[in-house]
């Protein structure tokens, strides 16, 4: 048995019955997809106790470098879904965006108070790396649904749980590695580490996606001169399914800018206002979040296939109505947990409160980003589906841009008033959905 057969003999055990209605290519982006989430959110969950202790920077500085780092990971899709749409393919992109975050994750093993000039590089690196890589993986899952549009939904639902999966483990790993070396740069090896397993799993899939690579797709048309070209889809729709997209990206920057407290604000609430335990430090709150999402994500497709078998299953755009409610509820569990005390910046909450505010963002999140995605690969023009899944990344780097921009005045204010501010954005944002939920689903199948 060579490493190929036996990687998918492993990867037949290891999805069981959830992926067997599914495209083999799901399973390779899949894991592809989960160790290079280990990375990101090992990265993640010490990113800003990194810029704390080691390199003393004030709360200022942190979220200007916190806000510009995770803005341009996601404003960067809107070139790499061109680049992998029109100049190299989803595959060469996507082993390019990795290749060259595993040399950022280099450069911030390197770094220290002495030597910042690596850190920015691996930072910038990183960003560039991920936006390249996540767009073009995201259009892979769609492509891989092209003639099955009725598991669309699940199949993004599935290709998330491989980011949570990484996620899940992240913070765990960023723990054990603080406890017994003390080491933050340490970690950051193992980030390198996970992104040579990722391009490995990636190269060994690649026969199963090369069918669904767009810039292969169209050479293959364009040499073959028996298939018929698709009639063009009319410019008016065009513009329609366009500025139905755009409607969605401004809404959900809301629901980005207080997600991304989970690595910010709720990451100083842990390490300022909460018991701190051995095993339970700031950065092993970031455990939770994925962890509930592989939890509650079979249990929700689930209830979705039931639903849809009985013509009850919610569309995708009150799926993410539904979430931006949800979230607004987790920031109120926030401004409760502050006036309990969290306000007084000192270690004496319950990490209950934390947990439980994670399994509520948790419900929402599943909602919004899977959805989303899912939505936005039905709904864009064909020839656009790169660009346009770009658009759904910058909207995630407006919202995480604004997330450290807003995190810079954590200090600033009474905490209960900081949370207080998220949930009137996000009750804003649910309004709108509303308000656009027509148009909305004029596309959405």
């Amino acid at each position: 048995m060579n490493f190929e057969q036996l990687f998918i003999s492993i990867l037949t055990i290891e999805s069981g019955n959830m992926l067997k209605k599914h495209p083999k290519g799901l399973s390779f982006i899949f894991f592809t997809e989960m160790w290079e989430r280990l990375g990101f959110y090992t990265l993640m969950a010490i990113l800003v106790l990194y810029m704390d202790k080691e390199l003393g920077w004030p709360d200022s500085k942190k979220g200007d470098y916190y806000g510009l780092f995770l803005g341009l990971c996601y404003f960067v899709p809107l070139l790499g879904g061109w680049i992998g749409d029109r100049v190299l393919g989803q595959l060469k992109t996507v082993k390019i965006g990795a290749v060259l975050m595993a040399f950022g994750y280099v450069g911030l093993a390197l770094s220290s108070a002495s030597q910042l000039a690596t850190f920015t590089i691996g930072l910038s690196l990183i960003a560039v790396g991920t936006g390249i890589f996540k767009v073009n993986q995201s259009v892979l899952v769609g492509n891989l649904y092209a003639d099955k549009v009725h598991l669309k939904d699940a199949g993004f639902n599935i290709f998330y749980m491989g980011v949570n999966i990484g996620a899940a483990i992240a913070p765990l790993l960023a723990t054990f590695i603080s406890v017994v070396f003390g080491s933050y740069n340490i970690s950051f090896w193992i980030c390198a580490a996970g992104l040579v397993f990722a391009i490995i799993i990636f190269q060994s899939g690649r026969k199963y996606l090369v069918p669904f690579d767009n810039k292969l797709i169209a050479r293959a048309q364009a040499r073959d001169t028996t298939v018929r070209e698709k009639p063009a889809m009319d410019k008016a729709e065009v513009g329609q399914r366009i500025a139905t997209l755009v409607i969605l990206f401004l809404i959900v920057i809301f629901f980005w800018v207080a997600f991304y407290q989970n690595y910010f604000a709720l990451t100083l609430f842990a390490e300022r206002s909460t018991k701190i335990f051995k095993l339970l430090r700031p950065e092993t709150y970031q455990f939770f979040e994925p962890f509930f999402i592989i939890v509650l994500t079979p249990l929700l497709l689930s209830l979705f296939s039931r639903m849809n078998k009985r013509g009850r299953e919610p569309s995708t755009p009150v799926k993410i109505f539904y979430g931006m409610l949800i979230m607004s509820a987790s920031m109120v569990a926030m401004v409760f947990a502050s006036l309990a005390g969290g306000d007084k910046d000192m270690n004496i909450m319950s990490p209950a409160w934390l947990i439980g505010t994670y399994f509520i963002v948790t419900l929402a999140e599943i909602l919004i980003s899977p959805m989303g995605q899912s939505f936005v690969s039905k709904v864009a023009p064909p020839r656009l589906q790169g660009l346009m899944m770009g658009g759904w990344f910058a909207a995630i780097a407006a919202g995480s841009y604004g997330s450290g921009l807003l995190g810079k005045y954590y200090s600033d204010f009474a905490h209960h008033e900081y949370f207080l501010l998220l949930t009137g954005l996000l009750a804003v944002s649910a309004v709108l959905v509303l308000v656009f939920l027509k148009k909305l689903r004029r596309f959405s199948g």
